[in-house]
């Protein structure tokens, strides 16, 4: 556990290279949490457990978002490479965590 929160913590600050935070935390750990939040809410709602759904569909994924659209746009901030790569990454981030966040 002590690895992946100094990893969290490197996310949230902008030291991941910027490829990493993206594919890494924004694309692969973005589906992944968010397809296991969708599932846990929607069978939650199914099973008549309205507090529960609200609390396995939002209150997991959201401060995971919000994680790491901070931590991919402080990334992007950091990156040395054309910078057309690192708007672009922002801009997808911001978009797909937003979405991924009121869905």
């Amino acid at each position: 556990m002590r690895i992946r929160m100094s990893a969290l913590r490197r996310l949230w600050q902008g030291d991941l290279p910027l490829p990493q935070a993206f594919w890494n935390w924004a694309v692969a750990g973005g589906v992944a949490v968010n397809a296991l939040t969708s599932i846990l809410f929607l069978a939650l709602i199914m099973a008549d457990h309205l507090v529960a759904a609200f609390v396995a569909g939002y209150a997991l994924s959201v401060p995971y978002n919000f994680i790491v659209m901070v931590g991919v746009w402080r990334s992007a901030g950091r990156y040395v490479g054309d910078r057309r790569w690192a708007d672009v990454a922002r801009i997808v981030t911001v978009a797909g965590m937003v979405l991924l966040s009121v869905t």
